[in-house]
């Protein structure tokens, strides 16, 4: 049995720049963060004893005796495109809600990617079991999503993830430790309740963006990224939260623009609720219209915040640095 386990991610600065309907024409980039919140897949191989070849167990289980049979569409268009037959128990478990904009969907393919190039006893740098995930999500399944979730979840850490139409490069924020603890401390993280598929939301966003009717507003996101790396690089500690907090508000409303489909009124009302009570910004995280909102906050406005949004869920969470990795191979 083979079992990976890879993060999710919050991104702050930057996301949409990272879809190739943008990057092809202009550069994007985004500044984002793992943490330790984690979709597991685990695989082992069946027997012969059984009718089925492949079975998928998720919130359904699917017994199958051919991967072209499989309905889990990163299941089976990853095991097509590994050339991966069959005799397989494939497991997935999750910290989190799927759909909840943290990423889960890329995560999953790149920890089914780890899992089964375990399996085979494959050596896949990090880097490009990440572009591998972006192919079968972009090409394979032909999924509206963006270029950066995989890049996280096989890398981990706080990093920048600049896109052209030649290459997808990463390095880290450089950030000293006590930034850091400081960036994690400030974070705090409540469930808006509301589930979707980003595909749906990002449809109008995606269609806009091709018109390059949100190039304006794109280039500004994308230069925000370079913008919260020297607050991060210069600012004394106090001074980077509140500067990275007003920076967040501004990518809030700026991505609020790219689409009508991206906030609502609930959100719109937690996410007043929270500045009323001393948030210095937040947004939500992924495509929109559900799932976690995140706010930078100063310590001694947190009780405040925490009630205020005392009706939801906060997530009890930490950064990670440490990105896809197989946790256990039992021979």
């Amino acid at each position: 049995m083979i079992i990976s386990k890879t993060p999710l991610r919050l991104s702050f600065f930057g996301g949409v720049t990272d879809y190739p309907v943008y990057f092809n024409k202009h550069r994007g980039a985004v500044l984002g963060t793992t943490i330790n919140k984690y979709i597991y897949v685990s695989i082992n191989r069946l027997s012969e004893f059984f009718d089925h070849k492949i079975r998928v167990g998720y919130s359904r289980a699917e017994l199958v005796k051919h991967a072209d049979e499989i309905i889990h569409p990163s299941v089976r268009e990853t095991l097509k495109f590994l050339n991966i037959g069959g005799n397989l128990d494939i497991h997935i478990f999750a910290d989190l809600p799927a759909q909840t904009g943290l990423g889960s969907s890329s995560a999953f393919t790149v920890g089914l990617l780890n899992a089964l190039h375990a399996l085979e006893k494959k050596e896949v740098t990090r880097h490009q079991r990440a572009l591998d995930a972006i192919h079968i999500e972009q090409n394979l399944i032909k999924e509206h999503v963006g270029s950066q979730d995989q890049m996280h979840a096989a890398h981990g850490g706080l990093n920048i993830i600049e896109f052209s139409k030649d290459s997808i490069a990463m390095r880290p924020v450089p950030i000293s430790e006590e930034k850091l603890a400081l960036l994690e401390k400030s974070l705090i993280i409540f469930y808006t309740g509301l589930t979707r598929f980003a595909s749906e939301i990002l449809v109008e966003q995606i269609e806009k963006t091709k018109a390059s009717n949100n190039d304006a507003h794109l280039r500004a996101m994308y230069q925000m990224v370079y913008e919260a790396e020297k607050i991060i690089s210069h600012e004394q500690p106090e001074a980077m939260i509140r500067k990275l907090g007003a920076l967040l508000h501004e990518a809030w409303r700026l991505k609020k623009s790219l689409s009508t489909k991206i906030s609502n009124d609930h959100i719109d009302d937690m996410h007043a609720r929270a500045m009323a009570a001393g948030a210095y910004g937040g947004k939500l995280a992924g495509a929109g219209s559900g799932g976690f909102l995140f706010f930078l906050v100063p310590q001694e406005k947190q009780a405040a915040v925490r009630k205020a949004l005392g009706d939801h869920l906060e997530v009890n969470f930490a950064f990670e640095k440490e990105g896809s990795r197989i946790i256990h191979i039992d021979d």
